[in-house]
């Protein structure tokens, strides 16, 4: 990631369009963080202001393709999924079940939630929802809003401070990923017992 970065920089009026065509590449899952690159262009556009607008639009075009890919993904390879490479460590077939249960309670408001949980657990998001066949057209248009939300608030952070945020942002996203693991948790256990129960009344 370090060499794909010094190489963006490198060539300030293509990285746009080298931003958008690795994360195309994230929507299948492979290392290319989101975060780097809204922090590369928002640095490219501090050193290079009257090209603001195409940076930023070149990181929220991937980001937001990206997330297509993701649902496309899980929309054809159904619950091969789990057990393909494609599939975020996190995902596994209850917590699949818990993520589906997001979507039915939280409905589409989920997923301007997920752009906001760091290290992989959105794309599962993403992944989850064409799995669970959610209607496509539904899925674009909210996460449309969702990546506009989450990118226009870490570009313009990434633009006016710099360096500066990037600790700030690192311990917020360590802070984001624990409550959604502690959630997660909780809804597992609340499934384990609830299925203990069950498992009770029938021999009894």
């Amino acid at each position: 990631m370090d060499y794909l970065t010094g190489y963006i920089t490198n060539y300030p009026l293509l990285a746009p369009m080298l931003i958008f065509g690795l994360l195309l590449f994230a929507g299948f899952n492979l290392p290319v963080s989101e975060d780097v690159m809204l922090f590369v262009s928002a640095y490219l556009a501090r050193k290079n202001p009257d090209l603001i607008l195409w940076y930023f639009f070149g990181v929220f075009a991937g980001a937001y393709f990206s997330d297509l890919i993701s649902y496309w993904v899980g929309r054809i390879l159904g619950t091969k999924l789990l057990e393909s490479k494609f599939a975020p460590k996190f995902l596994t077939q209850k917590r699949l079940d818990k993520v589906r249960g997001f979507y039915a309670k939280y409905g589409m408001f989920t997923l301007i939630g997920a752009r906001f949980i760091p290290f992989g657990v959105r794309n599962g998001f993403f992944m989850t929802a064409g799995l669970s066949k959610l209607r496509f057209s539904k899925f674009c248009f909210f996460d449309l809003i969702a990546a506009s939300i989450s990118c226009l608030i870490y570009f313009s952070l990434y633009f006016a401070y710099g360096h500066v945020i990037v600790e700030y942002i690192k311990k917020s996203n360590i802070l984001i990923f624990s409550v959604f693991a502690i959630i997660i948790v909780y809804f597992l256990v609340g499934f384990w017992l609830k299925e203990l129960k069950k498992k009770k009344k029938k021999t009894h």
